[in-house]
């Protein structure tokens, strides 16, 4: 399971050192992509498989903005011997990585965000949200 934060600093080459915890989670090949809410998602093989085969699953006139948007922008990256990854410009744009990133685990998948980005994403769920979905969990 992919859990925890850490902050890392990007190069100006767009590198960044992927946590070793997370690095051991995903293997050594894993896919990168366009984020929800203005973030990266790093997925493992296996989970950039399942999210393939459900896109893939669904009526074209369903799957067509999906695709284009996790798809277009993907690509494989294999840390280098440092742990570095190399984010392509594209998606550095898209999630305002410039400096300071965050990585955050959320189970099956990791985000990649602009620090200051997530700490106002962070500072917007309340006491109140959390616990109307954890009543949908019945916890």
């Amino acid at each position: 399971m992919l859990i925890g934060e850490y902050q890392h600093n990007i190069d100006a080459k767009g590198r960044v050192a992927v946590p070793t915890k997370f690095r051991d989670d995903l293997g050594s090949l894993f896919y990168i992509t366009k984020g929800l809410d203005g973030c990266l998602f790093l997925l493992s093989n296996e989970e950039w498989v399942r999210l393939e085969n459900k896109v893939r699953s669904m009526p074209i006139s369903k799957a067509r903005g999906l695709q284009r948007f996790f798809f277009s922008g993907a690509c494989e990256v294999q840390p280098d011997k440092q742990g570095r990854i190399l984010i392509p410009q594209i998606l550095r744009e898209h999630a305002n990585l410039i400096k300071d990133v965050t990585f955050i685990g959320t189970a099956n998948r990791i985000e990649i965000w602009n620090t200051t980005r997530w700490t106002e994403v962070n500072s917007e769920l309340t006491e109140e949200s959390i616990a109307e979905a954890m009543d949908m969990l019945e916890l």
